[in-house]
């Protein structure tokens, strides 16, 4: 388990991160998944600040709430609010997102796209 307190907030619930990525890969697509994949492996390093955490956690809050600016279900057009929010997460905590961490999701992403 992990000791991290931002995991234990209860806005953020990494069971339900996994089961959204899990559920959704295919419709939310590569590069949504590939981002949260990158800001959660980010999170898990020691090294990465608390403020850092503090925005990777918010958007991956985001990311698994039911509650969108444009629902899921819609098409083509519903997971671009999620893409954006984790794009502009990665682009704020970059260098956090290192090389091994990328390995990470990339690895994730093999297992799940192929």
């Amino acid at each position: 388990m992990h000791t991290d307190p931002l995991l234990e907030k209860p806005e953020f619930q990494e069971e339900h991160l996994w089961t959204k990525l899990k559920n959704f890969a295919l419709s939310a697509g590569k590069d949504v998944v590939e981002k949260a994949l990158c800001l959660y492996y980010a999170a898990q390093r020691p090294d990465t600040p608390l403020w850092a955490k503090t925005v990777i956690y918010g958007a991956l809050t985001y990311f698994i709430s039911p509650i969108d600016a444009v629902p899921d279900i819609t098409p083509v057009l519903g997971y671009s609010d999620d893409l954006g929010v984790l794009v502009s997460a990665v682009l704020t905590v970059a260098m956090y997102v290192t090389d091994d961490v990328k390995q990470q999701a990339r690895a994730k992403l093999q297992t799940w796209f192929g």
